[in-house]
């Protein structure tokens, strides 16, 4: 197996001495097709820090919604470790809270309220009346307080997704997971869910791995983001952005970040493909 080139000298957002919230030390995951075993990620490692918003960017296939299953407890490395606030991780639980890509996340025979609700108190985490007050207090955060007895299918899209995201961080997890969250919103939709995501993090300082495909929203959303190179997925680059945002992206050091993520993922393609004719 090939081993790429890592480069980690823009990590400054970093405090030294800082303890991970997330470790992944060395993880290599596979997943059976009906025809072969397929290696997604190749002994992959990264530390997310509290308060992070850690993206996991590459292209398809590289592993990088993979490696978010690793991290939620739905698959087990075949090599390397998973710690979470110094535990392993084995299983899924409530300290770490998955939003997907796809709509329909919620329960279509409930409200947009009791969908909130509902894991907080079959978790046993919260008592009712306490998961009640959480779900409307998140709810409002993410612009739903008029919609607490809609159900799922009165809601647009982008609605769909807040709530989902206000039912994860309602859960007060230690990490709130989100595989590719807004991909399937049209640009304006999408747009405004990375805005109003980037306004809760200000308020509240949660903790986020974030999985996007898209350059442009790693940027935006990440406070540090690992480049992963084509199938399987290795580490190619750990960067800081933290300076950027929707706001400064027109200026040329947020063009030149894009630029260079852009040449160092073709340039791994590159010498995936040459690799496969010369074979």
């Amino acid at each position: 197996m090939p081993t790429a080139t890592i480069n980690r000298t823009e990590t400054e957002s970093v405090a030294p001495g800082a303890t991970p919230l997330l470790d992944v030390k060395g993880v290599t995951l596979q997943y059976k097709t009906k025809k072969q075993i397929v290696t997604a990620s190749y002994q992959v490692d990264f530390q997310v820090f509290p308060g992070d918003r850690f993206v996991l960017l590459g292209p398809s296939g590289c592993g990088k919604s993979t490696l978010l299953k690793g991290v939620g407890g739905f698959m087990s490395p075949v090599e390397g470790e998973i710690n979470l606030n110094g535990k392993p991780v084995h299983a899924p639980g409530p300290d770490r809270m998955m939003v997907f890509q796809e709509f329909e996340q919620l329960l279509p025979w409930k409200t947009v309220l009791e969908n909130v609700v509902f894991p907080m108190v079959t978790s046993g985490k919260y008592a009712r009346a306490e998961a009640v007050d959480r779900a409307k207090r998140y709810l409002e955060k993410v612009n739903l307080t008029k919609f607490f007895d809609a159900y799922p299918h009165q809601l647009s899209g982008g609605m769909k997704q807040r709530a989902s995201i206000a039912r994860g961080m309602a859960m007060g997890p230690a990490i709130l997971l989100m595989d590719e969250p807004f991909a399937a919103l049209d640009a304006l939709t999408r747009l405004k869910m990375q805005e109003e995501l980037l306004e809760l993090w200000e308020e509240l300082r949660f903790t986020v791995l974030f999985v996007t495909h898209s350059i442009q929203e790693a940027v935006i959303i990440g406070s540090r983001i690992l480049v992963l190179s084509p199938h399987p997925g290795q580490v190619r680059a750990e960067l800081n952005a933290q300076q950027f945002n929707h706001a400064n992206q027109d200026c040329a050091e947020f063009h030149a970040l894009q630029q260079r993520i852009h040449d160092m993922l073709f340039a791994e393609r590159i010498d995936a493909m040459g690799q496969h004719h010369g074979e």
